[in-house]
């Protein structure tokens, strides 16, 4: 303790400029939150704050940590196979396609004129969209055309009904891609903007107020440790600080209340309910068509298996 002291009044007594003067105060204001910390300064050494000013940093918090909570699960929106895994396999099975493609083109261009064989160039595979209704409709059409290949012209009614299901699921494929793009520009862009803005600026300001708080208490220490020749100015700097505890605090609750009264998290959520609702509609409206088709095969199916198996 006895050292703190002299340290605080060798501080306080350097004549040195402003830049100086800012590196003393920090010193003496991380020293007073280490000694906080460690819980060597009584509470009521501590300037309390205003009760406003704690209600609206809990408030705050409470914000912050749901801006987080929805955004860690939302962000999944950004990539567009989240809901099927099995793209992965896909995924290193297009890449080893396009490494052979591009070997084989590169034979092909660079070979003519030797005496090695050149091959013919190929076109590389088309990219596929790594969603589960898109990889609903390109097993079901795949699925469709196998059986064409071999109903030799019969009546194919498991073939028609495949055929009817990947019809669907383009449609809902096409609506589950306009709906993660409107989800990321109406969402979670200005979700995280909020997060990144707004919310950030208050939580700088209330950093500013503790600092400011601990440079207050740093002060007083140095008052009340300070010598008869230091007394004086000792005053004045705790004075000076107090003034600058109030003005940072006020600020802090300017900033704190604006964040709280923000309308825009509410309006962004509302475009994540509306989204996600057309995409449902568009899915719901499009299976519900299909489905009953396929019931009128499903029952014909029936009925043909039934006489087969009376007679």
């Amino acid at each position: 303790m006895e050292g703190w002291k002299t340290l605080q009044s060798s501080i306080g007594n350097l004549n040195i400029g402003d830049s100086a003067n800012r590196f003393a105060k920090g010193f003496s204001s991380s020293m007073q939150a280490t000694r906080e910390r460690l819980g060597q300064v009584a509470p009521e050494e501590i300037t309390e704050l205003p009760q406003e000013y704690k209600d609206l940093e809990a408030s705050v918090d409470a914000l912050r940590n749901a801006h987080f909570a929805l955004f860690k699960i939302t962000k999944v929106y950004e990539s567009e196979a989240y809901d099927y895994p099995v793209q992965i396999q896909e995924s290193i099975s297009e890449l080893s396609t396009s490494i052979g493609a591009g070997i084989t083109n590169f034979a092909a261009t660079n070979l003519k004129g030797t005496s090695i064989p050149a091959p013919n160039p190929v076109a590389p595979k088309e990219s596929q969209h790594k969603t589960l209704p898109h990889a609903l409709g390109r097993a079901a059409t795949n699925a469709a055309l196998a059986l064409r290949s071999t109903s030799g012209g019969t009546d194919d009614k498991l073939g028609k009904a495949l055929v009817l299901y990947a019809e669907g699921y383009d449609k809902i494929a096409a609506a589950r891609l306009n709906q993660d793009a409107s989800i990321r520009n109406n969402f979670l862009h200005p979700w995280q903007q909020t997060l990144n803005t707004s919310i950030n600026v208050a939580m700088k300001a209330r950093q500013a107020v503790r600092v400011s708080r601990l440079e207050l208490d740093a002060a007083k220490q140095t008052l009340k440790n300070a010598s008869p020749s230091r007394q004086e100015q000792a005053r004045l700097e705790v004075e000076n600080a107090e003034d600058d505890l109030v003005q940072k605090t006020e600020v802090a609750i300017t900033l704190m209340k604006t964040v709280l009264e923000n309308p825009e998290p509410i309006r962004n959520l509302n475009e994540l309910a509306k989204a996600q609702l057309v995409f449902h509609s568009v899915a719901a409206e499009t299976l519900s068509s299909i489905q009953g088709e396929m019931d009128e095969l499903s029952v014909a199916a029936e009925g043909e298996y039934r006489k087969s198996r009376d007679h």
